[in-house]
Protein backbone atom coordinates (compact mmCIF):
# COMPACT_ATOMS: atom_id res chain seq x y z
CA UNK A 1 0.00 0.00 0.00
CA UNK A 2 1.01 3.43 -0.56
CA UNK A 3 1.46 6.23 1.86
CA UNK A 4 -2.02 7.85 1.17
CA UNK A 5 -3.47 4.61 1.56
CA UNK A 6 -2.09 4.01 4.78
CA UNK A 7 -2.93 7.11 6.23
CA UNK A 8 -6.73 7.05 4.89
CA UNK A 9 -6.89 3.51 6.53
CA UNK A 10 -5.28 4.36 9.99
CA UNK A 11 -7.52 7.42 10.20
CA UNK A 12 -10.70 4.85 9.18
CA UNK A 13 -9.78 2.67 11.23
CA UNK A 14 -9.02 4.71 14.16
CA UNK A 15 -12.66 6.56 13.83
CA UNK A 16 -14.63 3.43 13.25
CA UNK A 17 -13.66 0.07 14.33
CA UNK A 18 -14.24 0.37 17.76
CA UNK A 19 -17.20 2.98 17.62
CA UNK A 20 -18.90 1.40 14.38
CA UNK A 21 -17.83 -2.19 14.03
CA UNK A 22 -20.33 -2.97 11.63
CA UNK A 23 -19.69 0.43 9.62
CA UNK A 24 -15.93 -0.44 9.74
CA UNK A 25 -16.33 -3.77 8.17
CA UNK A 26 -18.78 -1.88 5.40
CA UNK A 27 -15.53 0.65 5.00
CA UNK A 28 -13.19 -2.51 4.61
CA UNK A 29 -15.70 -4.13 1.79
CA UNK A 30 -15.87 -0.98 0.07
CA UNK A 31 -12.34 -0.96 -0.05
CA UNK A 32 -11.70 -3.93 -1.12
CA UNK A 33 -13.89 -3.41 -4.25
CA UNK A 34 -11.91 -0.03 -4.97
CA UNK A 35 -8.87 -1.63 -5.41
CA UNK A 36 -10.20 -3.98 -8.05
CA UNK A 37 -11.15 -0.63 -9.76
CA UNK A 38 -8.08 1.03 -9.07
CA UNK A 39 -6.61 -1.04 -12.15
CA UNK A 40 -8.76 1.00 -14.52
CA UNK A 41 -6.42 3.70 -13.35
CA UNK A 42 -3.12 5.58 -13.50
CA UNK A 43 -1.23 4.69 -10.51
CA UNK A 44 -1.78 8.22 -8.54
CA UNK A 45 -5.46 7.81 -9.18
CA UNK A 46 -5.81 4.46 -8.52
CA UNK A 47 -4.37 5.33 -4.89
CA UNK A 48 -7.09 8.34 -4.81
CA UNK A 49 -9.68 5.56 -5.31
CA UNK A 50 -9.12 3.67 -2.75
CA UNK A 51 -8.39 6.38 0.23
CA UNK A 52 -11.47 7.81 -0.70
CA UNK A 53 -13.21 4.40 -0.50
CA UNK A 54 -11.75 3.79 2.98
CA UNK A 55 -12.70 7.27 3.98
CA UNK A 56 -15.87 7.69 2.78
CA UNK A 57 -17.87 6.71 5.97
CA UNK A 58 -15.52 8.07 8.34
CA UNK A 59 -18.19 11.06 8.65
CA UNK A 60 -20.57 8.71 11.02
CA UNK A 61 -17.67 8.53 13.62
CA UNK A 62 -19.60 9.80 16.37
CA UNK A 63 -16.74 12.64 17.42
CA UNK A 64 -17.05 13.59 14.11
CA UNK A 65 -20.94 14.02 13.01
CA UNK A 66 -21.78 17.58 13.48
CA UNK A 67 -24.03 18.12 10.86
CA UNK A 68 -26.16 14.82 10.29
CA UNK A 69 -25.05 14.62 7.02
CA UNK A 70 -22.26 12.05 7.28
CA UNK A 71 -20.23 12.95 4.06
CA UNK A 72 -20.22 16.68 4.79
CA UNK A 73 -19.34 15.89 8.25
CA UNK A 74 -16.32 13.70 6.91
CA UNK A 75 -15.37 15.91 4.24
CA UNK A 76 -15.08 18.50 6.84
CA UNK A 77 -12.72 16.31 8.79
CA UNK A 78 -10.65 15.64 6.16
CA UNK A 79 -10.15 19.31 5.50
CA UNK A 80 -9.08 20.00 8.86
CA UNK A 81 -6.18 17.21 8.49
CA UNK A 82 -5.32 19.16 5.51
CA UNK A 83 -6.26 16.13 2.98
CA UNK A 84 -6.39 17.01 -0.79
CA UNK A 85 -9.24 19.28 -1.74
CA UNK A 86 -10.32 16.21 -4.24
CA UNK A 87 -10.30 13.76 -1.75
CA UNK A 88 -12.50 15.70 0.42
CA UNK A 89 -14.83 15.94 -2.63
CA UNK A 90 -14.99 12.36 -3.22
CA UNK A 91 -16.13 11.96 -0.12
CA UNK A 92 -18.22 14.17 0.06
CA UNK A 93 -19.95 13.73 -2.93
CA UNK A 94 -19.92 9.85 -3.01
CA UNK A 95 -22.99 7.63 -3.59
CA UNK A 96 -25.32 10.99 -4.98
CA UNK A 97 -24.72 12.54 -1.95
CA UNK A 98 -26.19 15.96 -3.00
CA UNK A 99 -29.66 14.39 -3.19
CA UNK A 100 -29.37 13.79 0.29
CA UNK A 101 -27.95 17.41 0.98
CA UNK A 102 -30.91 18.91 -1.17
CA UNK A 103 -33.27 16.59 1.53
CA UNK A 104 -31.39 18.26 4.69
CA UNK A 105 -30.94 21.41 3.28
CA UNK A 106 -27.18 21.12 3.69
CA UNK A 107 -27.05 22.07 -0.39
CA UNK A 108 -24.93 25.66 -0.26
CA UNK A 109 -22.16 23.70 2.85
CA UNK A 110 -22.05 20.62 -0.19
CA UNK A 111 -21.38 22.90 -2.62
CA UNK A 112 -18.02 23.43 -1.34
CA UNK A 113 -16.62 20.71 -3.11
CA UNK A 114 -17.45 20.03 -6.72
CA UNK A 115 -18.66 16.50 -7.73
CA UNK A 116 -16.02 15.57 -10.41
CA UNK A 117 -18.27 13.13 -12.26
CA UNK A 118 -15.38 11.31 -13.68
CA UNK A 119 -14.83 7.55 -14.29
CA UNK A 120 -13.20 7.07 -10.87
CA UNK A 121 -16.10 8.97 -9.00
CA UNK A 122 -18.11 6.52 -10.33
CA UNK A 123 -15.95 3.72 -9.30
CA UNK A 124 -15.74 4.86 -6.04
CA UNK A 125 -19.71 5.04 -6.08
CA UNK A 126 -19.81 1.44 -7.27
CA UNK A 127 -18.03 -0.04 -4.83
CA UNK A 128 -20.26 0.99 -1.84
CA UNK A 129 -23.29 0.20 -4.10
CA UNK A 130 -22.38 -3.08 -4.25
CA UNK A 131 -21.27 -3.56 -0.78
CA UNK A 132 -23.30 -5.20 2.39
CA UNK A 133 -23.53 -3.36 5.27
CA UNK A 134 -21.02 -5.97 6.67
CA UNK A 135 -18.35 -5.28 3.79
CA UNK A 136 -19.90 -8.67 1.44
CA UNK A 137 -20.13 -8.11 -1.97
CA UNK A 138 -23.76 -8.01 -3.10
CA UNK A 139 -25.46 -6.80 -6.75
CA UNK A 140 -26.51 -3.38 -6.75
CA UNK A 141 -30.83 -4.17 -6.67
CA UNK A 142 -30.53 -6.36 -3.35
CA UNK A 143 -28.15 -3.17 -1.80
CA UNK A 144 -30.47 -0.56 -2.55
CA UNK A 145 -33.09 -2.75 -1.00
CA UNK A 146 -31.16 -3.56 2.03
CA UNK A 147 -30.94 0.43 2.57
CA UNK A 148 -34.41 1.19 2.32
CA UNK A 149 -35.38 -1.95 4.54
CA UNK A 150 -32.86 -0.90 7.04
CA UNK A 151 -34.36 2.96 6.98
CA UNK A 152 -37.88 1.87 6.80
CA UNK A 153 -40.39 3.31 4.60
CA UNK A 154 -40.80 7.12 6.05
CA UNK A 155 -37.15 7.86 6.51
CA UNK A 156 -35.44 10.34 4.82
CA UNK A 157 -32.52 8.13 3.81
CA UNK A 158 -34.81 5.99 2.26
CA UNK A 159 -36.46 8.65 0.12
CA UNK A 160 -33.31 9.94 -1.13
CA UNK A 161 -31.51 6.11 -2.25
CA UNK A 162 -35.10 6.14 -4.44
CA UNK A 163 -34.45 9.56 -5.85
CA UNK A 164 -30.96 8.84 -6.47
CA UNK A 165 -31.13 4.87 -7.85
CA UNK A 166 -31.18 5.35 -11.54
CA UNK A 167 -28.10 8.10 -10.92
CA UNK A 168 -26.35 5.01 -8.91
CA UNK A 169 -27.36 2.30 -10.95
CA UNK A 170 -26.03 4.44 -13.90
CA UNK A 171 -22.50 4.72 -12.20
CA UNK A 172 -22.29 1.41 -11.60
CA UNK A 173 -23.13 0.35 -15.13
CA UNK A 174 -20.56 2.74 -16.60
CA UNK A 175 -18.23 0.98 -14.02
CA UNK A 176 -18.72 -2.22 -14.41
CA UNK A 177 -19.32 -2.22 -18.78
CA UNK A 178 -15.09 -0.31 -18.24
CA UNK A 179 -14.65 -3.32 -15.70
CA UNK A 180 -15.22 -6.12 -18.09
CA UNK A 181 -13.66 -4.06 -21.27
CA UNK A 182 -10.38 -4.49 -18.88
CA UNK A 183 -10.79 -7.73 -18.47
CA UNK A 184 -11.14 -7.31 -14.51
CA UNK A 185 -13.04 -9.83 -13.07
CA UNK A 186 -15.24 -8.23 -10.09
CA UNK A 187 -18.35 -10.26 -9.25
Amino acid sequence: MTDLVDWSSSIAEDRLAVSLPRRWNHVQGVRDRARLAAALFEHDEGELLVAAAVLHDVGYAPNLAHSGFHPLDGARYLRKLDASRRLCALVAHHSCAYREAELRGLSAELAEWADEETPLRDALWWADMTTSPDGVTVPFERRIGEIQERYGPDDLVTFFIRQAKPELGAAVERTEERLRAAGIDFE
